[in-house]
Protein backbone atom coordinates (compact mmCIF):
# COMPACT_ATOMS: atom_id res chain seq x y z
CA UNK A 1 0.00 0.00 0.00
CA UNK A 2 0.50 3.31 -0.93
CA UNK A 3 -0.71 6.92 -0.73
CA UNK A 4 -0.97 8.03 -4.45
CA UNK A 5 -1.31 12.41 -3.54
CA UNK A 6 -2.94 14.30 -1.68
CA UNK A 7 -6.59 14.53 -2.71
CA UNK A 8 -7.09 18.31 -0.58
CA UNK A 9 -5.83 19.87 1.87
CA UNK A 10 -9.04 21.98 4.63
CA UNK A 11 -9.02 24.63 6.37
CA UNK A 12 -11.42 26.88 8.22
CA UNK A 13 -12.16 30.40 7.25
CA UNK A 14 -14.15 33.15 7.78
CA UNK A 15 -15.93 33.52 5.08
CA UNK A 16 -16.03 31.31 2.09
CA UNK A 17 -17.09 33.92 -0.35
CA UNK A 18 -14.07 36.21 0.58
CA UNK A 19 -11.84 33.30 0.98
CA UNK A 20 -12.31 32.13 -2.58
CA UNK A 21 -12.27 35.62 -4.27
CA UNK A 22 -9.19 36.87 -2.33
CA UNK A 23 -7.04 33.26 -3.21
CA UNK A 24 -8.70 33.99 -7.28
CA UNK A 25 -7.60 37.35 -7.08
CA UNK A 26 -4.04 36.67 -5.22
CA UNK A 27 -2.68 33.61 -6.32
CA UNK A 28 -5.05 33.09 -9.56
CA UNK A 29 -6.48 29.62 -8.10
CA UNK A 30 -9.26 28.98 -10.21
CA UNK A 31 -13.04 28.09 -7.47
CA UNK A 32 -13.35 24.19 -8.54
CA UNK A 33 -16.50 23.48 -6.19
CA UNK A 34 -18.59 24.03 -3.26
CA UNK A 35 -20.12 21.36 -0.74
CA UNK A 36 -23.00 22.49 1.77
CA UNK A 37 -24.53 20.65 4.23
CA UNK A 38 -26.78 21.33 7.30
CA UNK A 39 -25.04 18.14 9.05
CA UNK A 40 -21.34 16.73 8.86
CA UNK A 41 -21.41 12.81 6.20
CA UNK A 42 -18.71 12.05 9.00
CA UNK A 43 -20.69 12.51 12.27
CA UNK A 44 -23.79 13.38 11.53
CA UNK A 45 -23.25 16.17 13.68
CA UNK A 46 -25.77 18.86 13.42
CA UNK A 47 -23.30 21.85 12.07
CA UNK A 48 -24.64 23.65 8.88
CA UNK A 49 -21.27 24.70 6.61
CA UNK A 50 -19.62 25.63 3.01
CA UNK A 51 -16.86 23.73 2.06
CA UNK A 52 -15.06 25.36 -1.06
CA UNK A 53 -12.37 23.54 -2.93
CA UNK A 54 -9.42 25.65 -5.07
CA UNK A 55 -7.41 24.55 -7.83
CA UNK A 56 -3.77 25.16 -6.48
CA UNK A 57 -2.32 23.85 -9.70
CA UNK A 58 -1.39 20.09 -10.80
CA UNK A 59 -4.09 18.09 -9.22
CA UNK A 60 -3.78 19.79 -5.91
CA UNK A 61 -6.75 21.12 -3.87
CA UNK A 62 -6.72 23.54 -1.42
CA UNK A 63 -10.37 23.40 0.77
CA UNK A 64 -12.11 25.58 3.41
CA UNK A 65 -14.60 25.38 5.50
CA UNK A 66 -16.89 28.36 6.83
CA UNK A 67 -18.62 27.33 10.03
CA UNK A 68 -20.79 29.84 11.03
CA UNK A 69 -22.52 28.40 14.63
CA UNK A 70 -18.55 27.77 16.05
CA UNK A 71 -16.88 30.25 18.17
CA UNK A 72 -14.32 32.80 15.61
CA UNK A 73 -11.47 30.63 14.65
CA UNK A 74 -7.99 31.06 16.69
CA UNK A 75 -4.83 30.05 16.70
CA UNK A 76 -3.14 27.59 18.97
CA UNK A 77 -1.34 30.00 21.62
CA UNK A 78 1.67 27.63 22.09
CA UNK A 79 2.87 27.57 18.52
CA UNK A 80 4.27 30.65 16.97
CA UNK A 81 3.03 31.77 13.93
CA UNK A 82 5.83 30.97 11.38
CA UNK A 83 5.25 27.36 11.62
CA UNK A 84 1.49 26.39 10.35
CA UNK A 85 1.76 27.38 6.81
CA UNK A 86 1.09 25.94 3.51
CA UNK A 87 3.60 26.09 0.65
CA UNK A 88 2.90 26.76 -2.90
CA UNK A 89 5.71 25.91 -5.43
CA UNK A 90 5.89 28.26 -8.43
CA UNK A 91 8.04 28.23 -11.59
CA UNK A 92 10.97 30.33 -10.67
CA UNK A 93 12.44 33.29 -9.13
CA UNK A 94 11.18 35.87 -11.78
CA UNK A 95 7.45 34.32 -11.20
CA UNK A 96 7.90 34.80 -7.49
CA UNK A 97 8.89 38.41 -7.73
CA UNK A 98 5.98 38.99 -9.60
CA UNK A 99 3.62 37.06 -7.58
CA UNK A 100 5.39 39.21 -4.58
CA UNK A 101 5.34 42.66 -6.63
CA UNK A 102 1.11 41.56 -7.09
CA UNK A 103 0.39 41.22 -3.71
CA UNK A 104 2.41 44.02 -2.75
CA UNK A 105 0.25 45.88 -4.82
CA UNK A 106 -2.89 44.84 -3.39
CA UNK A 107 -1.70 45.66 0.09
CA UNK A 108 -0.85 42.59 1.25
CA UNK A 109 2.62 42.52 3.50
CA UNK A 110 5.11 40.35 2.10
CA UNK A 111 8.09 39.20 3.84
CA UNK A 112 10.98 38.04 1.67
CA UNK A 113 11.90 36.68 -0.23
CA UNK A 114 13.91 34.24 1.89
CA UNK A 115 16.61 31.40 0.96
CA UNK A 116 16.68 28.67 1.93
CA UNK A 117 19.58 27.39 -0.28
CA UNK A 118 17.30 24.61 -2.73
CA UNK A 119 14.55 27.25 -2.82
CA UNK A 120 13.74 30.70 -2.30
CA UNK A 121 10.26 31.86 -0.62
CA UNK A 122 8.11 34.91 0.57
CA UNK A 123 5.61 34.65 3.07
CA UNK A 124 2.13 36.19 3.82
CA UNK A 125 -1.34 35.75 5.22
CA UNK A 126 -4.44 35.07 4.31
CA UNK A 127 -7.64 36.81 4.77
CA UNK A 128 -8.16 34.09 7.75
CA UNK A 129 -4.63 34.67 8.98
CA UNK A 130 -3.59 31.06 7.42
CA UNK A 131 0.29 31.85 6.88
CA UNK A 132 1.57 31.15 3.17
CA UNK A 133 4.35 30.57 1.78
CA UNK A 134 5.33 30.69 -2.48
CA UNK A 135 8.83 29.32 -3.00
CA UNK A 136 10.42 28.66 -6.12
CA UNK A 137 13.25 26.67 -6.89
CA UNK A 138 17.37 27.43 -6.49
CA UNK A 139 19.29 26.91 -9.68
CA UNK A 140 21.23 24.15 -7.62
CA UNK A 141 18.16 22.34 -6.42
CA UNK A 142 18.77 18.83 -7.19
CA UNK A 143 22.36 19.48 -5.93
CA UNK A 144 20.89 20.34 -2.42
CA UNK A 145 18.34 18.31 -1.92
CA UNK A 146 20.77 14.85 -2.63
CA UNK A 147 23.11 16.66 0.08
CA UNK A 148 19.99 17.14 1.98
CA UNK A 149 19.12 13.22 1.46
CA UNK A 150 22.75 11.71 2.39
CA UNK A 151 22.17 13.34 6.25
CA UNK A 152 18.53 13.41 6.79
CA UNK A 153 18.55 10.00 9.00
CA UNK A 154 21.54 11.39 10.64
CA UNK A 155 20.04 14.37 11.30
CA UNK A 156 16.76 13.10 12.75
CA UNK A 157 18.70 10.67 15.18
CA UNK A 158 21.00 13.69 16.60
CA UNK A 159 17.72 15.79 17.07
CA UNK A 160 15.83 12.81 18.88
CA UNK A 161 18.89 12.84 20.96
CA UNK A 162 19.41 16.42 22.02
CA UNK A 163 16.50 18.38 20.62
CA UNK A 164 19.19 20.70 19.71
CA UNK A 165 19.31 21.81 15.64
CA UNK A 166 22.40 19.31 13.91
CA UNK A 167 25.16 20.65 11.67
CA UNK A 168 24.71 18.40 9.16
CA UNK A 169 22.79 20.80 6.95
CA UNK A 170 23.91 24.24 8.13
CA UNK A 171 25.07 24.60 4.11
CA UNK A 172 21.00 25.00 3.50
CA UNK A 173 20.70 28.33 5.19
CA UNK A 174 24.73 29.62 4.85
CA UNK A 175 23.71 32.60 2.30
CA UNK A 176 20.82 33.78 3.90
CA UNK A 177 22.14 34.08 7.15
CA UNK A 178 25.84 35.70 5.87
CA UNK A 179 23.15 38.17 4.55
CA UNK A 180 22.25 39.00 8.27
CA UNK A 181 26.28 39.65 8.22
Amino acid sequence: MKIDRIHHVAYRCNDARETVLWYNRMLKMDFVLAIAEDQVPSTKAPDPYMHVFLDAGNQNVLAFFELPTQPPMGRDPNTPEWVQHIAFRVKDREELLEFKAHLQDNEVEVLGVTDHGAFHSIYFFDPNGHRVELACPDPDEAAMIRRLDAVKWEMLEDWSKTKRAPKHASFLHAREFRALA
